[in-house]
């Protein structure tokens, strides 16, 4: 049975969220948004053996994130399945994920919460100013801001958002990143950032 494709879906399941930890499939659900594709054009794309691929495509078809959008029969007779994603952004739910499995998700978030640290310090007037965190409290604001994501993903879930997946993306991070802000866990380190001279 065919999902329609949403622009958002949060995941809540184990079974999927473990799925989504790989970063094999994470690559090939980010190369089936901008267009449907079959087996043979991922290998090619992603430098992998075609069994490899149909091993992940059929891991994704069972956990009904990627469906089958349609079939064509290729030049040799060979029946080609394009496959394309079930949503444009896939969040997950970081209180449902495994501990185990946190890990994986987690490298996203500190990666861009040091590009919006590097701005914050790049746009201060003086170089001089330098934004202090360690990584263990990097890693804490990184777990802080997931478990944030899941419910203002669910949020745009609901709504049938209609922005495409870079504004989207950036819309839920902010109003998860303006919980936090105000919130009294990381009130002060915020109130510092923004006293940085403009």
């Amino acid at each position: 049975m065919k999902i329609m494709r949403k622009v958002v879906r949060v995941i809540y399941e184990p079974t999927k969220i473990k799925v989504l930890s790989d970063p094999v499939r994470r690559e090939i659900l980010r190369e089936l948004r901008s267009e449907p594709q079959t087996q043979t054009q991922l290998a090619g794309k992603l430098m992998l053996a075609k069994p490899s691929i149909r091993h992940h495509l059929q891991k994704l078809l069972k956990a009904r994130l990627i469906n089958i959008t349609r079939t064509q029969v290729g030049s040799h007779g060979i029946l080609q399945k394009y496959y394309e994603p079930t949503a444009n952004l896939f969040i997950v739910d970081f209180e449902k994920t495994p501990p185990e499995l946190q890990k994986y998700f987690l490298q996203s978030h500190i990666e861009r919460i040091r590009g919006m640290l590097s701005v914050f310090q790049l746009f201060g007037k003086t170089k001089k100013q330098i934004i202090q965190i360690t990584s263990s409290k990097l890693k804490a604001l990184a777990e802080e801001v997931a478990r944030h994501m899941s419910s203002i993903g669910k949020k745009y879930e609901k709504k049938g958002a209609t922005m495409n997946r870079e504004t989207l993306l950036i819309t839920i991070y902010s109003e998860a990143l303006e919980e936090i802000i105000t919130g009294d866990e990381w009130k002060d380190f915020f109130a510092n950032i923004s006293s940085i001279p403009a």
